[in-house]
């Protein structure tokens, strides 16, 4: 079958669009990766949806302008990657959407908001769309998220060692060989918004970890932030820009703290913090190398930062393994909506701290309406790349 999986993901610059053909023989599900196309945000949607994130508060006519907005961008990037990827012969839309609130109180999650209405991906591609993955694992009780834990557990089981998963996004998150999964706490948030704002909005990010690079880490600022009550939290746990959002920063360490501290250093503190907190993270759990994703491994100085802080530990990206780090989350989706599609659960509770495993999602019927395939007899163990 071939699936498209959309991600936008808590940088919100934009969708990536993973084309993958996926086969499921007896216990293993194949995953032939296709490529990827990327569209970003045009200006105006990008200011709205940043306008419209924690702390904001916004009115519902902004919210359906941008569930309508975000949709309709989604729609134009299935439908390049199923003309460009898929020869116009895909047979599922999997779409992640835009996560614009994740209501965690304490240890709990509530609920969880992403926005990106399917019909509209329905429309201009004619296929069937999965969708709102995340609230059915809620509703079980669960963090709904690390969503990519069940993919990244069937890929590296029978990996020698004891390989630790890990996406550096917005939000940094890991999952462990035995389940174990929990988000880190800032990937590139506190960096990129930092960015944005010594550059006076001209930089979306520290391009290469230049400005970091730079600088030199300022240690009071450092253990300030560091003593954010997030990081001994027990997991599972989830965070995000609710959190660790452009205002936290100034926030937290205030303003004597900041003062006479260069944008270099604080840029070079905030890679050390997610470094840091990233390193802590993975030596709680046990672990012979490091694989990772996410748009925070083409940062040069993040990941020096983080080989520094796991002395003996191997860090290695998922492009080495054959999965490109750049649309391994894009991919995993794809993966979720064949699941879901098929009558599989799509998590596994160890990660998410749910009652139990959920099919997730809602399907949006296509221009033909919707044919579900037979459910396999066996759910898969293991996922193989092609």
């Amino acid at each position: 079958m071939l699936v498209i999986g959309l991600m936008s993901g808590t940088s919100y610059d934009g969708i990536d669009a993973a084309a993958a053909e996926l086969r499921l023989a007896g216990d293993t599900l194949h995953l032939k990766p296709l490529g990827m196309v990327s569209e970003p945000y045009d200006p105006g949607l990008r200011e709205l949806l940043a306008g419209a994130l924690p702390p904001a508060a916004v009115p519902l006519a902004d919210v359906c302008r941008l569930d309508t907005r975000i949709g309709q961008a989604f729609a134009a990037a299935a439908a390049r990657a199923d003309a460009e990827l898929c020869g116009r012969s895909a047979e599922l839309i999997a779409s992640h959407g835009q996560t614009v609130y994740h209501w965690v109180d304490g240890d709990r999650v509530h609920g969880t908001l992403q926005l990106g209405q399917p019909a509209w991906i329905a429309e201009a591609t004619g296929l069937p769309v999965v969708a709102d993955f995340r609230p059915r694992d809620v509703a079980a009780g669960g963090q709904g998220a690390p969503l990519v834990s069940l993919v990244d557990l069937l890929w590296l089981r029978g990996r020698p060692g004891t390989p630790v998963a890990l996406n550096i996004g917005g939000i940094a998150n890991l999952t462990a060989p035995d389940g174990t999964a929990f988000d880190t706490g800032p990937g590139c948030a506190l960096v990129d918004a930092a960015a944005r704002e010594f550059s006076g909005g001209r930089l979306a990010y520290d391009a290469d970890g230049a400005l970091a690079a730079r600088g030199r880490v300022h240690g009071p600022l450092l253990e300030r932030l560091s003593a954010d009550p997030y990081y001994t939290r027990p997991a599972p746990k989830t965070t995000g820009k609710e959190l660790f959002h452009p205002g936290y920063l100034r926030a937290t360490a205030g303003p004597e703290s900041l003062a006479g501290v260069s944008a270099e250093d604080v840029l070079a503190t905030l890679t050390e913090l997610t470094a840091r907190t990233i390193a802590d993270a993975v030596r709680s759990v046990s672990t012979t190398e490091v694989v990772a994703s996410g748009g925070g491994t083409r940062n040069p100085a993040l990941m020096r930062a983080l080989g520094t802080a796991l002395p003996g530990i191997p860090v290695r990206v998922s492009d080495d393994l054959g999965l490109p780090s750049a649309a391994k989350e894009a991919y995993a989706f794809a993966v979720l909506g064949f699941l879901t599609l098929h009558g599989l659960a799509g998590t596994d509770p160890a990660s998410t701290g749910a009652r139990h495993p959920s099919i997730l999602g809602s399907l949006t019927p296509g221009r033909d309406g919707l044919r579900l395939p037979a459910r396999p007899e066996e759910a898969p163990v293991r996922l193989e790349l092609e």
